[in-house]
């Protein structure tokens, strides 16, 4: 699994969607467990202010004193969940997408070790879950999700793991990694 995400994320950069919309970065850890990879997610703080509760990947706004995005997405990790930057193998981005708030993400997919101590920031987040990889390729796992939003409602892909709702635009980055990889031809129906 770990060799065809190498074969189809290496080296890849992408140009974001709007240049004039603020910019953030995300990276997308996965274990390098040649069995089982898994893919690590979070779960923010229900406290916070924006996103409460949500389930997504490491990551935030670009900061002035960020060199780049790849920067941007390392840091954020570190900050979030303790992880070294010098412990992830980046490999390169998948497309940048615009969030529902107005933010250029752009996502950077890296493995790290299957057994690196990941610890979360209780500022930020409530807690740190991993799932293998396999799970986002059965097309049996994928859900429509619906949300209310600017006074209408909008249907994302979503998955249910371990009492967890992965969704929106985190579910999205998903898929298109699997597909990417993986030429599984994923999608979500609208029920």
């Amino acid at each position: 699994m770990l060799n065809k995400i190498r074969s189809a994320v290496t080296g890849q950069s992408h140009e974001v969607k709007d240049p004039n919309l603020p910019h953030s970065a995300i990276l997308i850890p996965i274990t390098d467990c040649l069995e089982t990879p898994e893919l690590v997610l979070t779960k923010r703080s229900e406290f916070l202010s924006r996103h409460a509760g949500e389930v997504c990947f490491p990551g935030g706004k670009w900061e002035e004193g960020d060199v780049s995005l790849e920067h941007t997405a390392l840091r954020e990790a570190q900050e979030e969940v303790g992880l070294s930057p010098s412990s992830v193998e980046v490999l390169g981005q998948t497309p940048p997408v615009v969030s529902r708030s107005g933010l250029n993400v752009t996502p950077y997919v890296g493995i790290i070790d299957k057994q690196a101590e990941l610890t979360p920031n209780p500022g930020e987040l409530d807690s740190i879950f991993k799932v293998p990889l396999d799970y986002f390729l059965d097309h049996d796992n994928i859900q429509a999700y619906s949300i209310k939003y600017n006074g209408g409602s909008i249907s994302t892909p979503s998955y249910r793991y371990d009492g967890y709702i992965i969704w929106g635009l985190t579910a999205y980055m998903i898929l298109d990694l699997m597909n990417r990889s993986f030429d599984a031809d994923l999608s979500f129906k609208i029920k």
